[in-house]
């Protein structure tokens, strides 16, 4: 995926926070394909439950998810979780086993080289 494109779904984007996210991931080469698929439309973006996350998560990894993680089973992985949001119940579930949490932007402006992430909703293009 290219900026252009990803520039041009951004016109179609209303949520302020949204459109800064991906305005900043798309300005780092290495979070681009993290713009590419924040930027697909609504019903696209994939949410995952921590169970799911459970299973395919490795323990020290940071997770990014390109969507909303959601409270159905349970994380027990030393992990870090980067998601555009949270269930309240996921939130709660994550703090109470300790795991830290993050919202995608924050962690972009924290981890400008993207190391030791791991996509887990990749969309097949």
């Amino acid at each position: 995926m290219n900026k252009t494109k990803i520039e041009k779904k951004l016109k179609r984007k209303t949520n302020p926070e949204l459109v800064s996210t991906i305005i900043s991931a798309k300005k780092n080469d290495k979070w681009l394909k993290v713009a590419h698929l924040i930027s697909m439309p609504k019903r696209k973006q994939m949410a995952m439950n921590l169970g799911e996350i459970n299973k395919q998560a490795k323990d020290g990894e940071t997770i990014v998810i390109c969507g909303k993680v959601l409270s159905v089973g349970e994380l027990n992985k030393k992990v870090k979780v980067v998601a555009l949001g949270f269930s309240k119940e996921a939130k709660e579930k994550l703090k109470k086993n300790k795991i830290e949490i993050a919202i995608i932007e924050e962690e972009i402006k924290k981890n400008k080289d993207a190391k030791n992430i791991h996509i887990l909703n990749e969309i097949k293009i």
